[in-house]
């Protein structure tokens, strides 16, 4: 087992599950009696959006940052409010939104990828399903892992070579870091992590002290704070996570000349990755990245007040000002709605059986992290 509490770092973890009543889980989207609202709605004068993550954070700097463009181009002119509820990994606010959201529009639930992998594992305190509920704005990102020059790991011929376990600093198994021990794995090289750390920027820092000799970010972070260390000869570039495009993983277009995870496999191995892992890989990558900040409705909400988020994104492409500020803080990536491909994106979130079993088995065997998921 290599995975290890932190002692000097506070981890905030709430079990979402106590005192919850059998009435809210008997109804876990928070529709009414009828299961719908009036069909011809329309999205409320203030609209306060759920946001189960701490002040600060990426999470957060996404919503905050779109809910003035939002209120300019949604119809009607709406007030957006963030309202923070952190705790339980993401898992204590969005539960109380599909429990009391309802499906009015007076509420919506801001996500990230750690949100979905909480679902995605079946964890048993979640009552969210992202299958069933409705994506208005999605936004992608991406990846990149590298390493400390002082690790001796430059190159994928270097990587296989190596019988050392590189140290690795993560927030949660469960999260966003899911992504980079997935991806190891997938290489056949498990890292010796450390989980705990309040953010990826702590755990930045802690790659700068020499704590930790791998670490990911995500890309607009990599090409922010750690292009720069690679300029001084203080971080060396593996590979990013890829995007994907017509089904197939391609090269982060903000990170062209990095491989993939499966063509630095291929370097390593002289083959393309196959089996187990890199399903369960590739799995949890579209939702993880592809979808990993979104913006969403409950279950049941009706076309009337979804359309009018779907309709913003046009216009928030049209505006100059919106791009010309966007760059930073959705990494390069386009916001796209949920009309091209809602049931695309719903589906995304129906992971076959197998990936989600060998990634609970992979948490369990390398990291210590026995969740109890099916």
């Amino acid at each position: 087992m290599s995975r290890k509490p932190m002692a000097r770092i506070r981890v905030t973890v709430v079990v979402a599950a106590a005192g919850l009543g059998l009435g809210a889980c008997g109804n876990p989207q928070g529709v009414g009696d009828d299961g719908k609202t009036d069909a011809g709605a329309k999205v409320p004068s203030r609209v306060e959006m759920v946001i189960p993550y701490d002040e600060g954070g990426g999470t957060d700097t996404w919503a905050r940052f779109l809910a003035p463009y939002l209120k300019k181009h949604t119809a009607g002119g709406p007030t957006f409010l963030p309202e923070n509820k952190p705790g339980g990994e993401s898992i204590t606010g969005s539960n109380e939104f599909v429990r009391s959201g309802g499906t009015d529009g007076k509420e919506v639930l801001v996500t990230s990828g750690t949100t979905y992998y909480q679902a995605l594992l079946k964890r048993p305190e979640v009552e969210f399903d992202f299958s069933k509920m409705r994506p208005l704005i999605m936004n992608g990102s991406g990846g990149v892992i590298y390493t400390s020059p002082k690790s001796g790991i430059k190159s994928a011929k270097d990587l296989a070579k190596s019988k050392k376990k590189l140290k690795y600093g993560g927030i949660s198994a469960t999260g966003l870091d899911m992504t980079m021990l997935q991806a190891m794995d997938v290489l056949k090289k498990p890292v010796d992590a450390t989980f705990g750390f309040e953010g990826r920027e702590t755990a930045l820092l802690a790659y700068q002290r020499g704590e930790v000799d791998i670490d990911y970010q995500t890309t607009s972070a990599y090409k922010t704070q750690v292009e720069p260390l690679v300029k001084k000869d203080k971080a060396v570039p593996l590979m990013s996570f890829g995007v994907i495009k017509d089904g197939k993983v391609v090269r982060d277009p903000n990170v062209p000349d990095l491989p993939t995870v499966e063509e630095f496999y291929k370097k390593m191995y002289g083959k393309k990755p196959s089996g187990s892992a890199y399903d369960s890989y590739r799995a949890f990558l579209v939702p993880g990245c592809t979808y990993q900040k979104g913006l969403w409705a409950n279950e049941d909400t009706p076309d009337s007040i979804v359309k009018a988020y779907w309709s913003s994104v046009d216009k928030l492409k049209k505006d100059k000002k919106f791009s010309e500020k966007s760059g930073e803080v959705l990494g390069g990536y386009p916001l796209y709605s949920g009309e091209k491909g809602e049931k695309q994106i719903q589906k995304a979130f129906e992971i076959d059986p197998s990936a989600r079993k060998y990634a609970l088995d992979m948490l369990e065997r390398e990291y210590g992290e026995k969740l109890g998921g099916t």
